[in-house]
């Protein structure tokens, strides 16, 4: 009897280890479906990601992994095939990026702005204009301090933008490395050396708001529609790099532009207050 048992039991072991293995294949499958999305680290550095992806990743089973950089590097990344979605915030380089065939279509997520902060103290007197241009020359003027992200993201193709339209280019003359310091690196070393100086900087509100290390920094600057930050997302042309999760990746576009993702990007809110706000269903945005 306890052979026969014995016996049994090794049956049924064998039985369960033959359905683990038949079992196993799948479950790496299902571990394994990701998608690569190269993203402004605006997206990541305000928290909107981490709020967001858990959401569509559990409707769809689909992992979504971020790469965070600077909207032009986000994009060479997407060019060279190493993600499966772009979402950035450039329409002039979003635009040329369809052009150039590497994405089929762009289709606007949502938008919020651009902010000056500087210290409290405001040694060019900006406090509270709503003309950028008249705030940039007054900064240029004061010789404060200023501290630009300097890395060709999305925010600092805006920076450039705003001084041209104060008839100014500080990163090209010499006030570079005196008043003016381009430092290429992210928003948040951008923010946290504005605040070691007592500069001023142009910053995304979204990454503002989730910005702990604020010190002598505050919104000066603001409403002026210059300062409009508009969001775009586009699936990698799977005709040009036909190894992109085209599936996978459109269902993560279709799903933020859907009346849920929109949603769920209105939701998003730090201290009650919103951060961005979704515009999918303006065409022109």
């Amino acid at each position: 009897m306890l052979r026969r048992s014995f016996v049994l039991g090794c049956a049924a072991a064998a039985a369960l280890a033959v359905l683990v293995q038949a079992a196993a294949p799948s479950a790496v499958l299902a571990a394994d479906r990701f998608i690569t999305v190269a993203s402004t680290t605006s997206t990541e550095d305000s928290g909107l990601f981490g709020s967001l992806l858990p959401k569509f990743t559990a409707k769809t089973g689909i992992e979504v992994r971020v790469v965070a950089k600077g909207t032009g590097q986000a994009i060479d990344l997407a060019k060279r095939g190493d993600a499966d979605v772009l979402f950035v915030h450039h329409k002039p380089s979003e635009d040329k990026f369809v052009a150039e065939g590497f994405a089929t279509v762009r289709k606007p997520v949502m938008y919020n702005d651009f902010v000056i902060v500087g210290p409290s103290s405001d040694p060019a007197g900006v406090k509270g204009s709503k003309d950028v241009a008249q705030s940039l020359s007054k900064i240029a003027e004061a010789k404060a301090p200023f501290v630009s992200r300097g890395d060709d993201s999305g925010t600092h193709k805006a920076e450039l933008s705003l001084w041209k339209t104060a008839n100014l280019d500080p990163a090209k003359t010499d006030a570079k490395g005196e008043w003016y310091r381009s430092i290429g690196q992210g928003m948040g070393p951008t923010l946290n050396t504005a605040a070691a100086m007592n500069g001023y900087a142009l910053t995304d509100r979204g990454t503002w708001l989730n910005f702990k290390n604020r010190g002598p920094l505050t919104v000066l600057v603001e409403g002026d529609k210059r300062l409009f930050n508009q969001y775009g997302v586009m699936l990698v042309n799977p005709a040009k790099f036909p190894h992109v999760k085209a599936a996978d990746g459109q269902a993560f576009v279709d799903w933020l532009v859907s009346g849920e993702g929109q949603k769920a990007i209105a939701d998003y809110t730090i201290n009650g207050e919103q951060l961005f706000f979704p515009n999918a269903s303006d065409p022109g945005a």
